[in-house]
């Protein structure tokens, strides 16, 4: 099946103007202007953040639409594929984050709009785990691109957690996967994006 409905989904603290989520949008409509790119601002309550996908998503249609995401973004996208049934690709995908509160629980500026801020809570964290995806039950057709050089998240975890998975290791790297362009095309073969 081709897949005419892409969904992006950005990290903590970041926002649709990051590196990733540009690139992929410019190239997906200059390659693919057929295919629906849809990359929100993700609100930082988990629950406020998976309400907005599911709003966004409602109507498209189940066996031509696929999701990606990055770090926390990758977690909700494992959870949505989960859900829907979608085929998927995380990057450097967070696994078990509310095990991670000294890391997000409290008020940051946002990456890319250091005048705004984000407040995550502690009742935000132990709602992330309702949406929580076991390593046996991660969907085979998603593509995971760990980066062993990840400064924030352990690869061994990710590559464990995603072991089902289409799995490609980069022996360097960094969380935020600077190198990304080469990916593109891999990502687009991998999800059948519709010409």
């Amino acid at each position: 099946m081709r897949t005419t409905h892409l969904l992006y989904l950005h990290g903590f603290r970041s926002s649709p103007q990051s590196t990733k989520a540009r690139q992929m949008h410019q190239w997906v409509s200059q390659r693919y202007p057929q295919v629906h790119f849809a990359c929100p601002q993700l609100p930082p309550s988990p629950l406020e953040a998976i309400t907005l996908i599911e709003t966004i998503t409602a109507n498209w249609p189940a066996s031509h639409a696929a999701v990606m995401g990055s770090s926390l973004g990758g977690f909700y996208a494992t959870y949505i594929a989960h859900q829907k049934g979608w085929p998927s690709v995380v990057i450097n995908p967070a696994v078990a984050p509310y095990d991670h509160g000294d890391r997000l629980v409290g008020t940051f500026p946002l990456w890319h709009d250091p005048n705004a801020t984000m407040t995550f809570t502690e009742d935000d964290l132990q709602t992330l785990k309702a949406y929580a995806v076991s390593a046996a039950l991660v969907p085979v057709n998603t593509m995971a691109i760990v980066a062993k050089g990840d400064e924030v998240l352990d690869w061994r975890e990710m590559s464990q957690h995603y072991h089902r998975a289409q799995l490609h290791l980069i022996a360097g790297g960094d969380h935020g996967l600077s190198d990304f362009e080469p990916w593109q095309e891999p990502i687009a073969e991998f999800l059948h994006l519709a010409a």
